[in-house]
């Protein structure tokens, strides 16, 4: 890795968790186009080295999260207990049944359009009725966190950038399921970096991460998480709801578009 690369790597690290942080979200669905259309980082090492910079990344916004007492409390426990085994079973279906780059195109296309459309009519509809929405059972958050772990694993972004998005458009406020999320992210992340590790010891090609580049974005993801986390309080609600809509539509429709190419 070359100087003009790394600190292109952070400041995308850096600019993307500023923005998501403060919803629960690391960043790395947005970081992975950045890594494999302008890093180069090829498939499947690109899901590990995701993982990667959501260890390193996460402890910022956990850190300041820690020191306001905002994680303690039952959902963070519900989403790790879903999203651990979730994220193992999702890097072995990485690895060995989705490792094409047009099949992994498509996975990303199919999850981030579907949840950035949901997003956005659910951040006006509630803009314009804003009548509170019944939160989820604890055993619907277990389950969705287990699913999402799965996707999480084959994504690489640690099923809490999904669940975070899901949560808040269900209703849930942002300062009860950014901590969770977040928490539920850096844990699963380390799982799944590490169970790809150990099934780069075995298989052959790209499995395990980019360390240096992971590393580099990862620390640009720890000042940007913690001085995002700093602004949750400051930020309106409704405009980062619509960012994290719009943002995933892009990138799913980035892929998309490149598919039928």
């Amino acid at each position: 890795m070359d100087w003009p690369t790394g600190l292109l790597g952070f400041a995308a690290g850096l600019l993307i968790s500023v923005t998501t942080a403060p919803v629960g979200v690391s960043g790395a669905v947005f970081l992975l186009p950045v890594q494999v259309s302008v890093l180069g980082v090829p498939s499947p090492a690109v899901t590990p080295t995701n993982l990667l910079y959501n260890v390193v990344a996460g402890p910022g916004a956990l850190l300041r999260h820690h020191r306001a007492g905002t994680l303690r409390g039952p959902l963070t426990r519900l989403l790790v207990l879903g999203t651990v085994p979730g994220v193992v079973v999702g890097a072995v279906i990485r690895v060995f049944a989705v490792p094409g780059p047009s099949v992994f195109r498509l996975l990303i296309a199919v999850l981030l359009l579907p949840l950035g459309g949901w997003l956005c009519l659910r951040t006006l509809r509630r803009a314009s009725r804003p009548a509170p929405a019944r939160e989820p059972s604890s055993r619907a958050v277990t389950r969705l966190a287990m699913a999402v772990g799965v996707a999480g694993g084959i994504y690489g972004i640690g099923g809490g950038s999904l669940l975070g998005p899901i949560l808040v458009g269900r209703g849930m406020p942002v300062a009860k399921v950014a901590p969770a999320a977040l928490a539920a992210t850096f844990v699963t992340s380390v799982v799944g970096a590490g169970t790809y590790a150990l099934l780069s010891l075995t298989t052959t090609g790209d499995i395990a991460p980019y360390w240096s580049l992971g590393l580099v974005c990862g620390l640009g993801g720890l000042c940007g998480g913690y001085l995002g986390a700093r602004l949750q309080p400051r930020l309106p609600e409704t405009a980062l709801r619509l960012l994290l809509g719009v943002l995933a539509l892009g990138v799913g429709g980035l892929y998309a578009v490149q598919l039928l190419r």
